[in-house]
């Protein structure tokens, strides 16, 4: 099993959440990117652009953020982090 959890963040206070379960035979990027298409289609969000920096970031430590430079529309929060919690 592979869980994604998914976080909006706003003045430091976490607005929403959700945690996505993906099961199958398919590599970990297809997860992830999989995992994150469903994380903006529950939160009514564009995909955002993995930029060297987030990616460094999300080889290091399994989560990153997204903030408004990883988005080409305007956003209304501070930014959503993504973090793998299982993997299988």
């Amino acid at each position: 099993m592979f869980r994604l959890w998914a976080k909006i963040f706003k003045n430091n206070h976490m607005l929403r959440d959700t945690c996505i379960e993906i099961a199958g035979t398919d590599t970990r990027t297809h997860k992830i990117f999989h995992a994150l298409e469903e994380v903006c289609y529950e939160f009514d969000l564009e995909k955002p652009i993995w930029l060297d920096k987030t990616i460094a970031e999300f080889k290091r430590h399994n989560k990153t953020r997204f903030t408004q430079d990883n988005f080409i529309e305007a956003i209304d929060f501070d930014y959503l982090e993504i973090h793998i919690i299982e993997e299988d």
